[in-house]
C-alpha cells in the first residue's frame, strides 16, 4: 500500500537567520508550494531519481552546461538517501526496531528553486513522514526531535542551515520558536508554540522566476560571531527580540507595529551581511515593495520576499503593478494550519 506525504514551503516572517545563532522566529508555512513524498513497498530498496530534478540525460553539452548554470549539481536523490541513513541510524540508537521490508521512495516539488523557501528541507521532511508511517515508529519519535532528524539528513550533505525550516514544516501553520542556548542544551531541541494562523494579516510573495544573483559572494557572519564581534552578536541578538516582540504583535493584532518589526529584520540583515551577499536582485525585491509603502524582508535567506500592505488593498494593487512592471511573480499568501494529529499535539512538551 503506497504512502504519500506532502511539506510545505516556509516563510520567515521574523526573526531569521537568528536560529543559527541561538535566537527566536515566527515563521509559518506557505500552502502555495510543496515537496511530496511517495513510498511503496518494493523487493529492492530503491530510491527513483526525477525525471526534471535528476535528469542524466541530455540533447547536448550546451543542454548540459546550461541546466548546471540554472539548477545546480544536485537534486533530490540525495536528500532522500541522507534521510533514510539519519531515519535508520536514530532508530538504532534509541533501540526502534525497523521491520526488514524494503520500499521505493519517489518525490515531486513545485517549490520554486532558489527562493529560500526550503524546498530542499520539504522533501527530506515530507520523506521522514513517509518512512515513520512504512515502520509503524510515529509515536517513538517525538515531535520536538523530527525536525533535528531533518537538519541532521541535509548536514549529512554539507547544508548549512538552522531549525526554523523545519520546525516550520514539521508542526504546519504559524510557530514561535525560541532556539535559546539553554533549551537547546538542557531538552535538545528549542521551545516551539503554535499560534492561530487567523493572527496573520494578508501578506504577500514576491519572488523572481529565473533568479541570477541570489548573493555570489561568500558571507562572514557566521565566523565574525565566532570571533565574537560586538557589532555582529548585537545586531543577531536585536534580530532575535523582534521575533519575541512580533509575537506579541501578533496576538494584539498591531499589524502596524508588525510592519516595522519586519522591516527592521531586513534592515539589521542588510548591515551584517552586505549588499554583494545578499545580492542585488533580491535587494531590489524588498526595495520594490517598499516603494509603495509596503513592509518587506526575505522570506529566508534570498530569492523570495514576504510584503505586507499595511493600507489595504489599493496598496497591494499598487505591489502588484510594481512588481509585473519589473518581472517579479507575486503572489497572495495561503497558510496551511497545523500538520498534527490531536494525539501528537498532546504529546508536546508545555512550557
Amino acid at each position: 500500500m503506497a504512502i504519500e506525504h506532502r511539506a510545505y514551503a516556509r516563510v520567515g516572517l521574523l526573526g531569521n537567520p537568528s536560529d543559527v545563532y541561538g535566537g527566536r522566529t515566527v515563521s509559518f508555512s506557505l500552502a502555495n508550494f510543496w515537496a511530496s513524498v511517495a513510498l511503496r513497498p518494493s523487493e529492492e530498496l530503491v530510491i527513483q531519481p526525477h525525471p526534471t530534478h535528476d535528469l542524466v540525460s541530455f540533447s547536448s553539452i550546451d543542454h548540459l552546461v546550461n541546466r548546471l548554470e540554472n539548477e545546480g549539481y544536485y537534486g533530490g536523490v540525495r536528500l532522500l538517501m541522507a534521510i533514510c541513513k539519519v531515519f535508520f541510524n536514530y532508530c538504532k540508537q534509541n533501540n526502534i526496531d525497523l521491520r526488514k521490508e524494503n520500499f521505493t521512495l519517489s518525490y515531486d516539488t513545485n517549490i520554486p528553486r532558489q527562493t529560500g523557501l526550503s524546498g530542499s528541507s520539504a522533501i527530506v521532511c515530507a520523506a521522514l513522514n513517509c518512512l515513520m508511517d512504512f515502520y509503524k515508529v510515529r509515536s517513538l519519535i517525538k515531535v520536538e526531535i523530527r525536525p533535528n532528524l531533518i537538519l541532521n539528513a541535509e548536514k549529512e550533505l554539507g547544508i548549512v542551515a538552522g531549525l526554523q525550516d523545519r520546525v516550520a514544516q514539521v508542526y504546519g501553520g504559524l510557530v514561535y520558536m525560541d532556539f535559546s542556548k539553554e533549551y537547546m542544551d538542557k531538552m535538545g531541541h528549542g521551545i516551539y508554540k503554535q499560534m492561530d494562523v487567523n493572527l496573520l494579516p494578508p501578506l504577500y510573495l514576491i519572488y523572481a522566476q529565473n533568479p541570477s544573483d541570489s548573493g555570489k559572494v561568500h558571507s562572514t557572519v557566521r565566523q565574525r560571531w565566532l570571533d565574537g564581534e560586538e557589532f555582529i552578536i548585537s545586531s543577531m541578538n536585536e534580530v532575535s527580540k523582534l521575533a519575541q516582540k512580533g509575537f506579541n504583535s501578533l496576538l494584539d493584532k498591531n499589524y502596524e507595529e508588525l510592519a516595522d518589526l519586519m522591516n527592521r529584520n531586513f534592515d539589521l540583515r542588510r548591515k551584517m551581511f552586505g549588499d554583494d551577499a545578499l545580492g542585488s536582485l533580491n535587494i531590489r525585491m524588498v526595495l520594490l515593495a517598499r516603494s509603495v509603502g509596503a513592509a518587506a524582508k526575505f522570506t529566508g535567506s534570498g530569492g523570495a520576499v514576504v510584503a505586507f500592505c499595511p493600507n489595504g488593498t489599493d496598496q497591494a494593487n499598487r505591489l502588484e503593478l510594481a512588481c509585473k512592471k519589473d518581472g517579479f511573480a507575486l503572489e497572495r499568501v495561503k497558510v496551511v494550519g497545523s500538520f498534527l494529529s490531536e494525539e501528537e499535539c498532546r504529546s508536546l512538551v508545555e512550557f
